[in-house]
């Protein structure tokens, strides 16, 4: 076993601690990744919370020898799933990186090879269910993943991407999550020159939604509660801003977008939202993952469509890394140590962010 160091949380409360953790020694097709930055995502908020409660609920030490518990297991979590770093060593089989290569690692790390979903590329929809970067299943041994708020990773090639020249490191680390989720539906929607496209919700999906519709050359408007935002949207290329709270404003916006990317964390009504595509257009939601209740109404009157998208397989990835390195989009972000972890979830909780927090973890050296 290889042993490195990151933040972990057992579930007895739901603040991270320096640890010393354990990597696989590597196989022959694994990569030894020196992790430089990690960013801060909604999920991993979500994962830590879910962990305290479910402690909570099973006396704290979730029924697995006194380590803290998810509910499912009982097992301590590392966080963490979108990072670029440094190659440190390669097994005897990996052919297309070496030691010293800069990579980019997203939050899927191994899937099964041979269903429907992996032969064409979109791993991440694997019908056996893709290993997920942390707290998910290690198709080998059956060990729980442990994610990228540590010194090292250690991580099947194909699913390491080389990081292009020119992408800032920590700013690209949220493309690997955030990036790829609003690529994802905007490029299998085909937004294009004449797309009309709004996003609504400005934060960490949101604005890279922004810049990506923009740099694809869609017409593109933001939709958010707060005027205050309509600099930020110029900023960030936007031609508009529609304020959801204005029922005035939302009126003149109904029918107008081709395609909506609905990035909103908390549950809503998706009525209204749907409301602003146009006739045959999409609204494509990927904020918040809960049940959802649709009006048929709002779907049947300009033969509107509701999808979705999560992540998205290798070829997705490589191919919006290299449009990002292009366009030269990169995430907006604050760099914190990681040391300072615990205060980056806090503030994520209450949204004092704009738009991604990214974790420098070389104070774990």
């Amino acid at each position: 076993m290889r042993s490195t160091v990151g933040w972990q949380v057992d579930g007895s409360s739901s603040t991270l601690r320096r640890t010393p953790l354990e990597r696989r020694d590597l196989r022959p097709d694994d990569l030894a990744v020196r992790v430089d930055y990690c960013g801060v995502c909604h999920s991993d908020v979500h994962a830590v919370s879910s962990l305290s409660a479910a402690s909570a609920g099973n006396g704290g030490n979730g029924g697995n020898g006194g380590n803290g518990g998810n509910g499912e297991g009982g097992k301590p979590l590392v966080p963490g799933h979108e990072f670029t770093g440094v190659v440190t060593e390669a097994g005897s089989a990996v052919t297309r990186f070496a030691a010293g290569d800069p990579v980019a690692v997203g939050n899927i790390v191994d899937s099964c090879d041979e269903c429907a979903m992996c032969r064409a590329g979109q791993e991440n929809f694997c019908h056996a269910f893709p290993t997920l970067t942390y707290d998910g299943v290690d198709r080998h041994d059956g060990s729980t993943t442990l994610g990228g708020y540590s010194r090292e990773y250690v991580v099947r090639d194909r699913f390491a991407h080389p990081l292009p020249a020119g992408l800032d490191p920590a700013a690209a680390a949220p493309l690997l999550c955030a990036g790829i989720t609003v690529w994802e539906p905007l490029h299998a929607l085909g937004v294009g020159p004449g797309t009309r496209v709004a996003v609504a919700g400005l934060g960490g999906l949101g604005h890279l939604a922004v810049k990506i519709a923009v740099a694809l050359g869609a017409d593109t408007s933001v939709v958010s509660r707060s005027p205050g935002k309509a600099d930020d949207a110029r900023r960030l290329g936007a031609h508009g801003l529609v304020v959801s709270t204005d029922p005035d404003q939302m009126t003149d916006a109904r029918d107008r977008f081709d395609v909506v990317i609905d990035t909103i964390s908390a549950p809503h009504d998706l009525g209204p939202y749907l409301r602003l595509v146009a006739m045959d257009g999409t609204l494509s939601h990927l904020g918040h993952l809960g049940p959802v209740t649709v009006e048929t109404t709002d779907l049947l009157v300009g033969r509107k469509k509701l999808s979705s998208a999560g992540s998205g397989g290798r070829l997705a990835t490589a191919a919006m890394l290299d449009f990002c390195a292009e366009h030269g989009i990169t995430a907006d972000i604050e760099v914190l140590p990681s040391a300072r972890v615990n205060e980056a979830l806090d503030r994520l909780r209450r949204n004092e962010v704009r738009y991604r927090f990214v974790l420098d973890m070389s104070d774990l050296d």
